[in-house]
């Protein structure tokens, strides 16, 4: 039941990636301007009336309105005359942007929401784990770590909310949370019984650790380059794609180079596990997902960016670190090689 729980845990967190994917494909993360509610609501506004100021109308304690290009929160709960009333509101301060756009609106809300529900799952999944604490003590401190990590995550968020999606603050919450997705996926190999028929060599082990950090440092690579496009999109707007990379940086060609020493990198990996007989076989897995990176990069630059390319792009990078990590803890459990790679 333990591992079930780790392994919808991990569905969930990866379904938030790719509705964190898809946020920035559509350029909605500023579509709730505030934090944890959405303009005030814990369901969101569907029409832009919805946020404007209105006579006889009952306001509670943290509704937001739109006036005059700002964002308006109520004090207190009250009912409106017929004018404005300066005293019952007081100016949004942890930022000034009060755009609505129902679909930008809707799009992080969902976000949120799946947020919110991976949190939950791995609530659940920490109160199973003291079941587990005889098996392994690590379990259940690791599982309740795995859910303050969740929480540290949902903070993350709030604050590239509050700096209007500043870049760092997007690189770092992007980098949490794979770091929660290799603590699931820690949990879920220690939580096995199963011994294991796989083998190692201290030479391939090691050599599977470059390529997880390397496949980081393309991550965190990745995310600068998607700096520069969504900045290019602020300037050109989304119907100019043609030109978002038309002037690429130095960041956007060390990100295309260094993709071919990641490739490289677990080519050899393929190939030492075939030579040896490792029977490590999610390796041909990882390089498939590298291809498959590559052949959308490859679309994003030539073609465009086609419909979906860029959230596909995040997502695959997301599930290479995932198969990769879990690749190196089947690599650190494996029964050592006597033959010498």
């Amino acid at each position: 039941m333990y591992r079930k729980a780790v392994k919808i845990s991990l569905i969930l967190v990866y379904l938030v990636i790719i509705a964190g994917a898809i946020v920035r494909m559509t350029g909605s993360g500023m579509g709730c301007p505030d934090w944890p509610k959405c303009f005030g609501y814990y369901i969101p506004p569907t029409e832009l009336s919805e946020l404007q100021f209105e006579s006889n109308r009952e306001y509670r304690k943290g509704q937001v309105i739109i006036l005059n290009e700002t964002l308006k929160v109520a004090k207190g709960t009250f009912t409106t005359g017929k004018n404005f009333d300066a005293s019952n509101w007081e100016d949004y301060k942890k930022h000034d942007y009060a755009i609505f756009n129902p679909t930008h609106t809707w799009v992080e809300y969902i976000n949120r929401l799946a947020g919110a529900l991976a949190g939950f799952a791995v609530l659940i999944m920490a109160v199973i784990s003291f079941k587990k604490r005889k098996l392994n003590k690590r379990i259940p401190v690791l599982s309740v770590l795995c859910v303050f990590l969740m929480g540290f995550q949902a903070w993350l968020g709030a604050t590239v909310v509050y700096s209007v999606l500043a870049p760092a603050k997007i690189t770092v919450h992007m980098v949490m949370a794979l770091v929660i997705v290799a603590v699931l996926l820690y949990l879920l190999k220690i939580s096995s019984e199963k011994e294991s028929n796989q083998y190692k060599t201290k030479a391939f082990q090691n050599l599977l650790i470059i390529a997880v950090i390397f496949t980081l440092i393309q991550v965190v690579m990745g995310t600068q380059v998607r700096q520069l496009v969504d900045e290019q999109v602020r300037n050109l707007g989304y119907d100019a794609k043609a030109e978002w990379l038309s002037k690429p940086d130095l960041n956007f060609y060390a990100h295309r180079s260094f993709s071919i020493l990641v490739l490289l990198i677990n080519l050899l990996l393929w190939w030492k596990n075939r030579q040896l007989n490792l029977r490590l076989d999610r390796i041909n897995i990882v390089i498939a997902l590298i291809l498959l990176e590559v052949v959308t990069g490859v679309a994003m630059y030539n073609f465009d960016f086609p419909v979906l390319s860029q959230p596909l792009h995040l997502v695959i990078a997301s599930l290479l670190f995932g198969y990769q990590f879990y690749l190196l803890l089947e690599s650190i459990y494996a029964r050592e090689k006597i033959k010498k790679s």
